[in-house]
């Protein structure tokens, strides 16, 4: 296209027009962004612009969650076992990690694990697991605390009618007096929770199979045998462990203490209430140990009295019975609650594990 031909003016005032339209084009074409080499705000590179300053609090917010402290990195906190879930793309941020919530206890364990917002499946699973350590029943008191770490799933207000989601407490502390019981989950292979103690023990009730050091069985279970002192054939409820007059006997497992004293055929006789359904009985004692009676608690390993031939015996020995719901069952055979420990490098993780959450509480 033909360029407009210049006309040149011959007056002054025309010439300093000219010159002042000139500088206003050179001054805007100097200025313009293709001449300066840069771009648009929006393809600034990252660092390029100025330094932020303030921001406002949405922006603080988003910060502080995206840079979570290492001690409440959640990942560092929930078990190895895989969960099977991740997050979808687009899903806002979980919340920076596991937190910690307590309650006083009013009138129940159930009670006050209801007012944490966990559900009645979770809380069994718990109560069952403490069995071990605490008697929900009888040893916990108005004013005792119970202390959750829930994972940030789990972020439900108790004081609402939101309901509860079915991830389990990530530690649980019941503060009994002046003593705090802790146990940490962890879940099999299969994803089941199970709650250990910090050390990696079974925190549910765990059962030995001998009451005593003794010589030799000297009679069986059986469904039918002939009495040695009836001499009738009728059931043998328990096994017979013969052993010196004297021999310690020890309580099989936590319990309460529901009858002790004289009973006919048995002679000198212990009976416990263990975790239910299981009760052990104990008979043909010489004496029991002192301070014992009806509604004691006694612990696994407790000496609760010593081998005689008291009642219906025909030489020292400890009558052993184990009853399952009020059926008697073999004590050398009869599954019994376990105490399985952690081991090797599960064991090495869970402890590490358990620390970062108990410093939670």
């Amino acid at each position: 296209m033909a360029l407009p031909a210049l006309v040149v003016p011959t007056t002054r005032i025309g010439k300093a027009v000219l010159i002042c339209a000139f500088s206003s084009a050179c001054v805007a074409f100097l200025l313009s962004p293709s001449i300066r080499g840069s771009r648009p705000d929006d393809e600034i590179p990252p660092g390029a612009g100025p330094s932020p300053v303030a921001h406002d609090a949405h922006d603080a917010d988003t910060l502080r969650a995206a840079q979570p402290d290492a001690a409440s990195s959640a990942s560092t906190l929930y078990n190895d076992a895989p969960s099977g879930r991740s997050p979808a793309a687009g899903t806002p941020a979980t919340p920076p990690g596991p937190f910690a919530r307590s309650v006083t206890i009013d009138s129940s364990f159930a009670e006050a694990m209801r007012r944490l917002g966990v559900d009645a499946s979770v809380t069994a699973l718990v109560a069952h697991s403490f069995a071990g350590q605490i008697d929900f029943r009888r040893d916990l008191r108005k004013g005792d605390t119970v202390s959750l770490v829930m994972p940030p799933a789990h972020a439900v207000d108790p004081a609402s009618n939101a309901q509860a989601t079915d991830d389990i407490p990530l530690a649980v502390r019941v503060s009994h007096g002046d003593t705090d019981h802790d146990l940490f989950p962890h879940r099999d292979l299969r994803g089941k929770p199970f709650y250990y103690t910090a050390k990696g023990r079974s925190g549910a009730p765990a059962f030995a199979r001998y009451p005593l050091a003794f010589t030799r069985v000297s009679s069986n279970f059986a469904a039918r045998r002939l009495d040695p002192v009836t001499h009738r054939w009728q059931s043998h409820d328990g096994v017979d462990f013969a052993a010196p007059v004297g021999t310690p006997v020890h309580a099989t497992a936590r319990g309460t203490i529901s009858y002790i004293g004289w009973e006919t055929g048995y002679g000198k006789f212990i009976v416990i209430d263990n975790v239910p359904p299981y009760q052990t009985a104990f008979a043909h004692l010489s004496r029991f140990a002192h301070g014992l009676h009806r509604g004691a608690h006694v612990r696994r390993g407790q000496v609760i009295g010593y081998v005689g031939k008291t009642g219906w015996a025909t030489g020292p020995h400890l009558h052993y019975e184990v009853r399952v719901a009020e059926v008697a069952r073999n004590p050398l055979t009869v599954t019994l609650p376990g105490d399985t420990p952690l081991r090797g490098t599960d064991r090495q993780r869970f402890a590490q594990r358990a620390n970062r959450l108990a410093a939670l509480f």
